[in-house]
């Protein structure tokens, strides 16, 4: 454990620097785009934070490969190199897209690119933990490890929209499995303790957590495309690399969910982005366009217009993904295991209520204001959603203050101003 740690501080330390050195660079050279319409911040921000990481992860991983503890993850250099160089590509189309604003075929080509070298090198997913199931040829394997990193890539990409919100996220998925992957090697004759899964694990963790602070809101620097698409593909090989060592034949009975957490696991610490990128895909076919067209209907764009302030809807990510997450993973500590549907349930009920607060807020002023009667319906008229005069504020999304403010003068607490002629 205590390399773990050496790597992951190591891999936060340098792209901490890194990240600091390209923020400065990036304002001196005027190395950022112009705002878009989807976008959600309001001034120019540098988006080249993926480097940074990119240059903590390659520095992670060469330290490692000169720790002895490290030497069986290193035994075999091909699938090293794979992994590189697949990140590599995914940071070079990441750069040139957050420049240039890539096409989304080019952008494509890259992915397939970087995941097919992935599975060259043999980081493939060649069995799945169904009673010794195997995957039926190569050319099988190399196709579904394709679809599954590009899966992966586009959906960690497509939450990245507001402040720490990938790096959060991120932190809080690759924390949950490298604690499974490490328990995992503590079982006797199932994998070796350091192992390559958890170390892409922690080298994520490290990367994250050097780049949040300069990326928490307001954030001086974005990871654009080539961070989250990096993320997205050590995560995903992370997962592969887990991914069929084990075999249910080999559990008892009553072990028999465990035996499936490196499938379940995988899916459930992702379960934020990919709903996101599911949504986004049908939505986009369904309107007959590209699948990867831009568009501000992302989950965390509805969370900003149901009336979340961008920290609070970063933190309902993180609520979601925790209580996922976490409650997969009390399927492998803890028995019996209604102790983890009961953490499921109640962090499910939790969240839920979290998210629809400010829906269950405004539906209460609403019929507040419904309710009124004499001058100050008149006045409060603009509050319900019902009135025609609603409208500008509807599309603007009633603050927190407004709400406040017609609470009160619907109990006779204050009375509204004049309006401003």
């Amino acid at each position: 454990m205590p390399y773990y740690f050496t790597i992951g501080l190591i891999t936060a330390v340098i792209t901490l620097i890194l990240s600091m050195v390209i923020t400065k660079l990036s304002h001196r050279y005027r190395l950022y785009p112009k705002i878009r319409e989807r976008d959600v911040h309001t001034r120019p921000t540098p988006r080249l934070g993926g480097v940074a990481m990119f240059a903590g992860v390659l520095v992670a991983f060469a330290i490692a490969s000169q720790i002895s503890w490290f030497d069986l993850v290193f035994a075999r250099p091909g699938p090293i190199w794979a992994i590189l160089g697949a990140a590599f590509i995914i940071v070079a189309i990441g750069v040139a897209d957050d420049i240039w604003d890539l096409d989304w075929m080019t952008k494509l080509a890259g992915q397939i690119l970087a995941a097919g070298l992935l599975a060259w090198q043999g980081v493939a997913i060649a069995s799945l933990p169904i009673g010794g199931l195997t995957v039926g040829s190569s050319y099988m394997s190399l196709l579904i490890t394709v679809l599954a990193v590009v899966l992966v890539m586009n959906a960690i990409n497509f939450i990245d929209g507001l402040d720490g919100l990938v790096a959060g996220v991120a932190i809080i998925a690759n924390s949950t499995f490298f604690i499974y992957s490490f328990l995992l090697s503590l079982e006797e004759g199932r994998t070796e303790r350091f192992n390559l899964a958890s170390l892409i694990s922690v080298i994520i963790i490290g990367a994250c957590v050097g780049f949040l602070p300069l990326n928490w809101h307001p954030a001086k620097l974005f990871m654009g495309d080539a961070g989250a698409l990096l993320i997205g593909l050590l995560m995903a090989t992370s997962a592969i690399a887990v991914t069929g060592e084990i075999d249910p034949v080999n559990f008892a009975r009553s072990e028999f969910l465990p035996a499936f957490l490196p499938i379940l696991l995988p899916f459930a610490i992702l379960v934020v982005p990919l709903l996101d990128f599911g949504l986004a895909v049908f939505r986009r076919l369904r309107a007959g366009k590209s699948p990867f067209s831009a568009d501000r209907q992302h989950l965390h764009h509805r969370l900003l217009d149901m009336g979340h302030s961008r920290l609070h809807a970063v933190f309902i990510f993180y609520a979601w993904t925790t209580v996922v997450s976490v409650g997969c993973l009390l399927f492998f500590v803890i028995k019996p295991y209604y102790w983890a549907f009961l953490f499921i349930f109640l962090g499910l009920v939790v969240c839920a209520g979290l998210t629809l607060a400010p829906v269950t807020r405004r539906k209460a002023v609403e019929a507040k204001v419904q309710s009124a009667s004499g001058a100050g319906a008149t006045r409060l008229a603009a509050f319900d959603p019902l009135d025609s005069a609603s409208e500008d504020i509807d599309r603007a999304r009633v603050t927190d203050d407004q709400l406040a403010t017609v609470e009160r003068a619907t109990t006779g607490a204050i009375h509204l101003p004049a309006k401003d002629s």
